[in-house]
């Protein structure tokens, strides 16, 4: 082989590996963009934001910013210039509620509308607990949320029957929301095969959380993911679901309760954080990359992480 005949294949080489380097590159999970939006909520949101912020960093691949909201009684001004930048990340996570009853906090049209043509357009947003107790006069959030807290007359329920059935409950029937005591409670898989679900056992055990029921709503185009039997209504309520809405994805989950002062042991459950990574993932991408961890609990072992606070 003479000099230039052997330039030309080495560079031939190069070019090969640069473009598998580059393929390589190109098939790894994009960095995902994650924003918290918090400030007002009857839960510890202080607590439960810088948990979350913790839990999320396992995945490097989630950077994460937080858009707190003007205080409650904060006047119209301030509440007309906050304008959390929704556009400019890959998912919102609502850690934010105003309540439920009649006098709950709005915010400013636009920014309903803003969030709306977000998802609209293909954003993701997660509902982290007590968010879906929120807005309960923002027609779009009801059907972004599927169920909420809201009592039996505004609209169906949901549970799962014994033969894992998913039951529509016609509004006016079943149960007004609420829930019992912390206790620990065996989370059940329904959607075996989705992508935040994929992978995980049967059945897990998850401490020391409030088990909620009586969540009504549209309560359409629901794909339940987990549910939990509640022994205050006798029925298996739903703890984990997604929804479409528009080009977007949404993924609400019940779990995530926290007051002050008390112990934030279900926040270190390793199947809370996982299906909370993996479902900010989904809900940001459509795919779920971040893998079971192999601690994952079982039916009848709790796992939890280091402490969170």
């Amino acid at each position: 082989m003479n000099i230039t005949r052997h330039v030309r294949w080495l560079g031939l080489r190069i070019a090969l590996l640069g473009a598998l380097i580059a393929v390589v590159a190109g098939a790894q999970p994009a960095h995902i963009h994650v924003l918290i939006v918090d400030g007002v909520n009857n839960h510890d949101w202080q607590r439960i934001t810088a948990h979350i912020r913790k839990i999320l960093a396992k995945d490097p691949r989630l950077s994460v910013e937080v858009a707190t909201s003007p205080e409650r009684e904060a006047p119209e001004s301030e509440w007309a210039h906050w304008r959390p930048d929704f556009a400019g990340h890959d998912v919102v996570l609502l850690n934010f509620n105003g309540g439920h009853q009649p006098d709950a906090l709005h915010w400013p049209r636009e920014l309903e509308l803003s969030l709306e043509r977000y998802l609209e357009r293909g954003g993701g947003l997660v509902v982290f607990h007590a968010a879906n107790n929120s807005f309960p006069k923002w027609e779009a959030y009801q059907r972004m949320i599927g169920l909420g807290w809201r009592n039996k007359d505004f609209g169906p329920g949901m549970i799962v029957d014994d033969q894992e059935n998913v039951v529509i409950i016609p509004a006016g029937e079943g149960h007004d929301p609420g829930h019992g005591f912390d206790h620990d409670f065996v989370v059940t898989t329904l959607a075996t095969d989705h992508p935040i679900t994929r992978g995980m056992p049967k059945r897990w055990l998850h401490p020391m959380e409030q088990l909620t029921h009586g969540q009504h709503g549209p309560a359409e185009n629901m794909t339940v993911l987990t549910y939990a039997h509640s022994n205050d209504t006798g029925d298996n309520e739903v703890m984990d679901w997604v929804i479409p809405y528009g080009e977007g994805r949404v993924y609400v989950t019940m779990l995530g309760h926290l007051w002050k002062d008390e112990t934030d042991v279900n926040l270190r459950c390793i199947g809370f954080q996982t299906m909370l990574i993996r479902g900010v993932e989904w809900a940001a991408t459509g795919e779920v990359d971040y893998p079971v961890p192999e601690n994952f609990p079982s039916e009848t072992r709790i796992e939890l992480s280091e402490a969170l606070d």
